[in-house]
């Protein structure tokens, strides 16, 4: 088992924890990565783009000029797309773009990116992150003391409004529970920041 040295509010070493191979240890496999963030990626779209065929388009009603000496090219309709203000080609319409993944390539795409973030040294591992209050303030010297990149991850076990709403402000910065995280964020943050509850919460739901 990679073992992976915990760090407390002020950036200080607060001893080491065991991360399970299993979860933290595999090969990444970046095919199922790719999958699953193009998944989420579609799921995201609202599919609400239309554009007018030249049968929706006002018009077309007489010939718009007539056939021979004009010097144009013949045509038989103010609706056709090579006019302007005619119809669009293929018009894109409303559509839906999601569609599902297997729940075992998602689980597979979880543990390849956590593996990675493990492999290239950027998960942080807290023993706690709790404050009295929310303070950007005090997040953003946290986020200092354990030299986190500008574009960091927070995950915790269970949900905390003292942090969500300390992060809320700071740009590039996210917080997410072990169950709603999931892999494109993880990849689109250079930090991964994990509580050592929410380590074992991941371990419990991965394993």
């Amino acid at each position: 088992m990679a073992k992976v040295t915990m760090l407390n509010m002020t950036g200080a070493e607060a001893g080491t924890i065991e991360l399970n191979d299993e979860i933290f240890g595999i090969e990444p496999n970046q095919n199922a990565v790719h999958e699953v963030v193009k998944n989420y990626l579609a799921n995201q779209r609202q599919g609400t783009q239309s554009a007018k065929t030249r049968a929706e388009v006002r018009g077309g009603g007489r010939k718009p000029f007539r056939q021979k000496g004009t010097g144009r090219h013949r045509q038989g309709s103010s609706t056709d797309p090579s006019q302007v203000g005619g119809g669009i080609v293929f018009a894109p319409k409303p559509r839906d773009y999601r569609y599902k993944v297997s729940k075992k390539v998602k689980r597979l795409a979880m543990k390849s990116v956590l593996s990675s973030k493990v492999e290239e040294k950027e998960i942080i591992v807290l023993d706690e992150l709790k404050f009295d209050a929310p303070k950007t303030k005090e997040m953003v010297k946290v986020l200092e003391n354990v030299k986190a990149q500008k574009k960091a991850l927070i995950v915790m076990a269970e949900k905390d409004e003292n942090v969500i709403r300390s992060a809320a402000n700071i740009p590039g910065v996210r917080t997410a529970l072990v169950t709603t995280m999931n892999v494109y964020e993880i990849l689109n943050h250079t930090n991964f920041i994990v509580t050592k509850d929410a380590i074992n919460k991941i371990e419990e739901v991965y394993a």
